[in-house]
């Protein structure tokens, strides 16, 4: 239990330092451009401490749950002062905006990616590329045996049981490449040659850089769908871990951060499509272990994480949740980063137009106007966050036993 509790503890811990983190950079772009900087703090609340350094107040809040920072004219709507007017944000190019407004999320892929970077020098990443439906033919061990499938004792050779593959001589690493005449792609291609086969056979394997031909006696064996052909032999898989040193763990990380990258965006996508499930799930159904969690669900899944020994995983959950808050506050809606960005890009665009008729540029946008769509975002967004984290606490995902 004190185990679980510290896991709680240290991935709530990291969740907090990854918002901050994300305040962090953009207060570090901002004033890299010279904007005016009024205040960074670390989470919310009643001020614990604080200290000014230049025209900045850096602080803590009583509520450790990430942090805010405040650059004076992010939108025209912000009232500024006559001394912060002429470094107000709204007054930069439009490069520089959008640089401030997506280091933020710039911030949690690069964290997200040295956290991957780091697994992969020190406990390796996970195959993520192993697929039953593709992968190679490759012998992994050539049992002393086939025993039927429907007996409860797999593991022991009766003394008069065939060993078609041993008896042929087949090895492990060898990679069948045809079976009377038909390509074997893929282990299932394999299988499903053989399963249709009794009696001999002419198997063609690459064994180094050797091509030998063997003639295997297919045996039978009972399944619950029937006799089929089977022969002896389990499939190599690949290595469940990839390790990688200090130069090539890049590669690995840049690798497998893209795979990361697809599956966060297809989380994405069927998001709107879990939420029914994650209201069965208060109800009392069986929590899908595919539906979206909160804050407080992710943090438990991590406390079983540690109790478990399974740093990997939690390192991995970390990393994840990283690329899916940059992923996601990149969306265009406001009041997201994103939402600012969309903003950005349509002054742009139309101040464009508007030279093309010989008329100046019109300014910041009025963001008045979109108080109403703000609104709307902010309350879905806010339902949605109550109802996962509802199903959390009383239904939360957790790692079997």
């Amino acid at each position: 239990m004190l185990a679980w509790i510290l896991g709680i503890i240290l991935f709530a811990l990291g969740i907090c330092i990854s918002v901050a983190l994300h305040e962090a950079g953009h207060m570090g772009a901002a004033k890299m451009f010279g904007m005016r900087v009024r205040r960074y703090f670390i989470g919310f609340g009643p001020t614990l401490w604080s200290f000014r350094k230049g025209d900045t107040e850096y602080g803590l809040k009583a509520i450790p749950a990430g942090g805010f920072c405040d650059i004076a004219g992010m939108t025209a709507l912000d009232e500024v002062t006559p001394q912060e007017a002429p470094r107000a944000m709204w007054r930069f190019a439009t490069w520089k905006r959008f640089v401030v407004m997506v280091a933020g999320s710039v911030t949690h892929f690069i964290l997200g990616f040295i956290i991957l970077y780091l697994m992969a020098i020190t406990m390796g990443l996970p195959n993520l590329s192993f697929d039953v439906n593709t992968v190679k033919p490759e012998v992994g061990t050539v049992n002393d045996c086939v025993v039927d499938k429907t007996t409860t004792a797999q593991s022991k050779c009766a003394p008069d049981a065939a060993a078609p593959a041993k008896d042929a001589g087949l090895r492990p690493g060898d990679l069948v490449q045809s079976i009377d005449g038909t390509p074997t792609p893929t282990w299932q291609d394999m299988v499903a040659k053989v399963e249709k086969l009794s009696g001999p056979a002419e198997f063609v394997v690459k064994r180094g850089t050797e091509t030998v031909t063997l003639t295997v006696d297919v045996a039978q064996v009972s399944t619950a769908q029937g006799d089929v052909g089977a022969i002896g032999v389990s499939v190599a898989l690949p290595p469940a871990v990839n390790t990688y040193g200090a130069l090539d763990g890049f590669g690995g990380a840049t690798s497998f951060t893209g795979e990361m990258f697809v599956g966060v965006w297809n989380g994405l996508l069927a998001f709107p499509e879990k939420i029914p499930k994650v209201v069965e799930a208060i109800g009392g159904a069986e929590r899908d272990p595919e539906t979206p969690v909160s804050v407080v669900g992710a943090s438990i899944i991590g406390g079983d994480a540690v109790e478990r020994g399974l740093w990997e995983m939690f390192l991995l959950l970390l990393a994840t949740l990283n690329f899916f808050v940059g992923v996601f506050n990149l969306l265009p809606l406001l009041p997201l980063d994103g939402g600012h960005i969309a903003v950005l890009f349509y002054e742009k665009v139309r101040d464009w137009l508007r030279s093309l008729r010989g008329k100046p540029a019109a300014g910041p946008a009025d963001y008045s106007k979109l108080s109403a769509v703000t609104l709307v975002v902010v309350v879905i967004f806010g339902a949605v966050t109550l109802l996962t984290v509802t199903a959390d606490i009383v239904n939360p995902i957790r790692i079997p036993q």
